[in-house]
């Protein structure tokens, strides 16, 4: 990956469905550059997929919560993501480091559907303990970190 490759996923990340014509014209480079360029990053797995970013209250969906979770077993991993990766409320989930397990990122549509889905989890087999934040503002939605001018 160079400059210009990182140009291109400038553009990209500012609108996925930006045209390659007009990133051409952004960063001075051929449209069929542009377009090979894309596609090797797509083919080497760069670029895994294009997506939407939706307004969730737009949606319906007025409660973000973060919800950290711990299991009392290792043996508990596999059946507890599995649940998680069925689940369309729970739309991020790390394994990570300290003193949970995983912090989920689940968007409801109400308290009462919160309540369902934090029984729920709560209730799992496996899972020891839960600690949920409310998320009062979203601050910051970024997607990607693209490497800066002093980082390149």
């Amino acid at each position: 990956m160079d400059a210009m490759d990182i140009k291109i996923l400038d553009c990209l990340k500012k609108n996925a469905r930006e045209k390659a014509s007009d990133i051409s014209k952004e960063i001075h480079l051929a449209v069929s550059t542009v377009i090979e360029r894309i596609r090797k990053m797509e083919s080497s797995g760069l670029i895994k997929a294009y997506t939407i970013i939706l307004d969730e209250k737009k949606m319906g969906n007025d409660l973000t919560v973060l919800m950290e979770v711990s299991l009392q077993h290792p043996n508990d991993y596999e059946p507890f993501i599995e649940m998680i990766e069925n689940n369309p409320n729970v739309v991020s989930c790390y394994y990570m480091t300290g003193d949970f397990d995983f912090i989920l990122k689940i968007i409801c549509r109400s308290s009462d559907e919160l309540e369902y889905l934090h029984k729920t989890i709560k209730g799992y087999s496996g899972v020891s303990a839960t600690r949920t934040h409310y998320v009062l503002k979203n601050v910051k939605n970024s997607y990607c970190t693209i490497p800066s001018e002093e980082g390149r």
